[in-house]
């Protein structure tokens, strides 16, 4: 199977390392997600991950809390999950590195962009912890910041469900499935699958989102294959 994409940018939700849990780390999900990264590294393709933090805290959550400080707090929850994520990669022979936007050198490195890249460079996956360091700006900004930054050639955004709807298939049977969309399309139509300062970022930077379910087998070695799978969010 050949790739697409050389340099790619993976975006996870916290809530779905936590499996049915809905809380924590279920560590078989999180192998799940290991052994198909695994496989899309051995195919030569450089690896950045952005996790959510969703599964340990989630800002709104502090409703009477000073928003910075429960955002903070956000970004020491996706740390809890990037070290977790490298741990499980390293066990299965994956040279990972974590850099953290809030300083933290006991645990990780700081984000540093030419060091990142060099990683990459070299084959190791890296893990983006902290967001973008910034309260008010959500990981999907942070990852399509970061996308932008190592010069992604596009940002997979791995969901519990299988693309993007006109409503939440969930709750609404007749929920339609979006196969493409452009950015602006998106937008204005007010989708909530990604945060919309992530999209503009993408849009501003000819970065297309593809946005799938992670829980379709090899759905990663699909996406960088380029096989026709959840929504594609570009400017086509």
């Amino acid at each position: 199977m050949g790739t697409k994409y050389k340099r790619v940018i993976i975006k996870l939700s916290g809530e779905a390392l936590a499996g049915d849990n809905k809380v924590g780390i279920n560590e078989t999900v999180v192998n799940g997600v290991v052994e198909q990264i695994k496989k899309v590294k051995e195919l030569g393709v450089q690896i950045g991950i952005i996790i959510g933090g969703g599964n340990f805290w989630r800002g709104r959550q502090g409703e009477e809390m000073d928003r910075t400080t429960a955002d903070h707090m956000g970004m020491l929850a996706t740390v809890m999950n990037s070290l977790a994520m490298q741990d499980a990669l390293e066990r299965q022979g994956v040279e990972t590195r974590v850099q953290t936007a809030l300083t933290i050198t006991r645990v990780a490195e700081p984000y540093i962009l030419r060091k990142a890249l060099k990683h990459l460079d070299n084959g190791r996956v890296v893990i983006f912890g902290c967001g973008t360091g910034n309260p008010y700006f959500s990981t999907d900004t942070a990852a399509a910041l970061r996308a932008a930054e190592i010069g992604a050639e596009i940002l997979l955004l791995a969901k519990n469900v299988d693309g993007i709807y006109d409503s939440d298939p969930k709750t609404n049977p007749n929920a339609v499935k979006y196969d493409k969309l452009h950015y602006l399309d998106f937008i204005s139509s007010g989708l909530k699958a990604m945060d919309t300062t992530a999209v503009t970022i993408c849009m501003e930077n000819k970065i297309p989102v593809l946005a799938f379910g992670l829980n379709e087998k090899d759905a990663l070695l699909k996406a960088v294959s380029g096989e026709n799978i959840g929504t594609l969010i570009s400017n086509e």
